[in-house]
């Protein structure tokens, strides 16, 4: 069954960072789009553990990916011109799963 929740948190995976690829970098929004995209992959974390999906489990500092330290090492990522994107991508990533744990 397809809930709100459930809307909401894919829309905050697909639909919000092509807007905002589109937005804030029009001349290149499809490059900054699929590395939103990728992004994604960090939810590989999630094969760690057991089980590997868990509908009440908040991905927040339970995955290794989604730790307070990784997302501390996102944050001075932003410092360097060749990984800002990117980790701009995986903190709406982290955003994402963090909105999701409080619905």
């Amino acid at each position: 069954m397809i809930t709100s929740k459930f809307i909401l948190h894919y829309s905050l995976h697909f639909l919000f960072p092509f807007l905002i690829a589109f937005v804030f970098f029009r001349k290149k929004w499809k490059t900054v789009y699929l590395i939103f995209l990728f992004s994604m992959f960090v939810d590989l974390d999630h094969l760690l553990a057991n089980p590997i999906f868990d509908k009440t489990r908040c991905s927040i500092n339970f995955h290794p990916l989604h730790s307070y330290i990784a997302i501390t090492i996102y944050f001075f990522g932003l410092v360097f011109k060749k990984t800002r994107i990117l980790c701009i991508a995986l903190l709406f990533h982290m955003l994402t799963d963090y909105i999701d744990c409080y619905l």
